[in-house]
C-alpha cells in the first residue's frame, strides 16, 4: 500500500525512534503554516475596499481561532482517527485522547503524534480560510462563523480521510496529493464558487469601482504565502530529508515561474506590467506545485508554474467577464482552477524515482496515474461543491447569508464589527 507523505507506512513507532530533527523540522514547518492565514488575511485585505478590510482580516484571524479547537475536540480524529469504512475516520482520538508523545507509524514513525497532529491541524485552518475570498464584503459574520465549523467537519475532515489518512478509498485507489491540491485547494476553490453564487454579486458589481483599496497589503501578504508555503510542501516530507530538499526547489521554482507567466500575460495584454499579476502569479504557482512538490523535480515545476499562471489568468477573466460569477478575490479561479491543473500535472509528471512512496506519471510511462488524479478531482470537487451548496441553503434559512444592502454599502467593518481600519 503506498504511504501517505514523506514516509513509508510502519517505519518507527516508539518513543525510541524519534528523530529530534524531523520533529523539529515539522514544528517549524507547522509554524510556517501557521503563518500563511494571517498571510491570507492580508492578500485578500488589500484586495478588498477600505470599509470591508477589518473585516476580511477578521475572517481570517477568527479562523485560526475556531479550527484550532475544532481540531483538538474532533476534527483531527474525523479526519485520521482509525478508518470507517475508507469514508471518515471514528472518534477513537476525540479530544486527542491516545494523541501523544509517542509517534504514530501510519502516519509519521520518527516524530511525535502531536507534531503529526499540530501540522495537519494548521492545513485544516487556512483551506476554509481561502474561501472566505469568494464572498468578502458581503456575507453576515455568524452565517461565515457557523459555515466554517460545518464546512471543516463535513467537507475538510472527509476529504482529508479519503486522500491521506490509512484506509481512505482515495488514497487506497493510488490517488498522489503530496501536500493538498485535492484536499485543500480543489475543495476550498469549488465551495468557493457555491458560496459567490449563492450569496450573489456585491451591490454595484459591474457598475461601480471595487478596486484594491491596498495593494502593499497584498503584495505583504503574498510574499509571506510564499514563506509559508516552504513549511506547506517541504514540511509535507515529514521528516529533514532528501524529498523535503525536493518540495523545497520545486515549490519555489512553480511559485517563481506562476509569477513570471502571469504577469507577462497581464503585460502584453494590458500594456503594463502589473504588480497584482506578478503577486496572484505566484500564489497560483504555489497552489499548482501542492499535490505534486514531492513527486516531480524542478523542470516540471517550470511547466506547472507556467501552466498556472496562464490558466488562472484566463480564468479570472472567463468567470467575472463571460460567466458573470462574483467570486470576490479569484478563489475558484487561483486555487480551483490551480488546484485541478496542480493535481492533473501530479499525473502527467510523477516520478517514482523522486518518491519511492509514490508513482511515475503519464510521461514516465503510466498513463494509468493521470486517470486516478482524474477521479481524484471529480470526487473531491463534486462532493466538496454539494456539501457546501446543503451547507449554505440549510444557513440561508435559518439566519440568512447576506447582510442588508444598507449594512454592505455602510461596509462590514463599521456595520458587522463596529470598527473602522483607517482613522483619518
Amino acid at each position: 500500500m503506498r504511504a501517505g507523505f514523506g514516509l513509508e507506512m510502519g517505519e518507527g513507532g516508539g518513543l525510541e525512534n524519534i528523530n529530534s530533527g524531523d520533529t523539529a523540522w515539522v514544528l517549524a514547518s507547522a509554524a510556517l503554516v501557521m503563518l500563511m492565514t494571517p498571510a491570507l488575511g492580508f492578500f485578500y485585505g488589500g484586495l478588498v475596499r477600505r470599509k470591508n478590510v477589518l473585516a476580511t482580516l477578521m475572517h481570517s484571524f477568527f479562523i485560526l481561532a475556531l479550527i484550532s479547537v475544532q481540531w483538538v475536540l474532533w476534527g483531527y480524529t474525523l479526519a485520521f482517527g482509525p478508518d470507517q469504512g475508507g469514508f471518515i475516520g471514528g472518534l477513537d482520538w476525540f479530544g486527542l485522547n491516545g494523541v501523544g508523545a509517542e509517534p504514530n507509524a501510519d502516519y509519521a514513525g520518527t516524530i511525535p503524534h502531536q507534531a503529526f497532529m499540530a501540522y495537519q491541524m494548521m492545513f485544516a485552518v487556512i483551506t476554509p480560510a481561502l474561501i472566505t475570498g469568494a464572498f468578502a464584503e458581503r456575507k453576515r459574520f455568524k452565517a461565515f462563523v457557523i459555515f466554517t465549523l460545518a464546512w471543516a467537519t463535513f467537507v475538510y475532515a472527509p476529504v482529508a480521510h479519503w486522500v491521506w489518512a490509512v484506509g481512505g478509498w482515495l488514497r487506497d485507489f493510488g490517488a498522489l496529493d503530496f501536500a493538498g491540491g485535492t484536499v485543500v485547494h480543489i475543495t476550498s476553490g469549488v465551495s468557493a464558487l457555491v458560496a459567490a453564487s449563492m450569496l450573489g454579486k456585491r451591490v454595484g458589481f459591474g457598475k461601480e469601482s471595487m478596486d484594491p483599496h491596498n495593494l502593499t497589503y497584498t503584495v505583504l501578504g503574498a510574499g509571506l504565502l510564499w514563506f509559508g508555503w516552504f513549511g506547506f510542501n517541504a514540511g509535507s516530507a515529514l521528516a529533514a530529508n532528501g524529498l523535503a530538499a525536493n518540495a523545497f526547489v520545486v515549490t519555489n521554482t512553480a511559485a517563481a515561474m506562476g509569477a513570471l507567466s502571469w504577469m507577462t500575460i497581464s503585460w502584453m495584454r494590458h500594456g503594463q506590467p502589473s504588480v497584482l499579476g506578478a503577486a496572484a502569479g505566484a500564489v497560483s504557482g504555489l497552489v499548482a506545485i501542492t499535490p505534486a512538490a514531492g513527486y516531480v523535480d524542478a523542470m516540471a515545476a517550470i511547466l506547472i508554474g507556467l501552466g498556472a499562471g496562464v490558466f488562472c489568468f484566463f480564468a479570472v477573466d472567463l468567470l467575472k467577464q463571460k460567466v458573470g460569477i462574483d467570486d470576490a478575490l479569484d478563489v475558484f479561479a487561483v486555487h480551483g482552477v490551480g488546484g485541478i491543473w496542480g493535481a492533473l500535472a501530479t499525473g502527467l509528471f510523477a516520478q517514482k524515482s523522486i518518491n519511492p512512496g509514490g508513482d511515475d506519471g503519464l510521461f514516465y510511462g503510466n498513463p494509468a496515474q493521470l486517470w486516478e488524479q482524474a477521479i481524484a478531482v471529480g470526487a473531491a470537487g463534486l462532493y466538496a461543491g454539494a456539501i457546501s451548496f446543503v451547507i449554505l441553503k440549510v444557513i440561508d434559512i435559518v439566519i440568512g447569508l447576506r447582510v442588508p444592502e444598507s449594512e454592505e454599502v455602510l461596509g462590514l467593518d463599521s456595520s458587522q464589527h463596529g470598527e473602522l481600519a483607517y482613522q483619518l
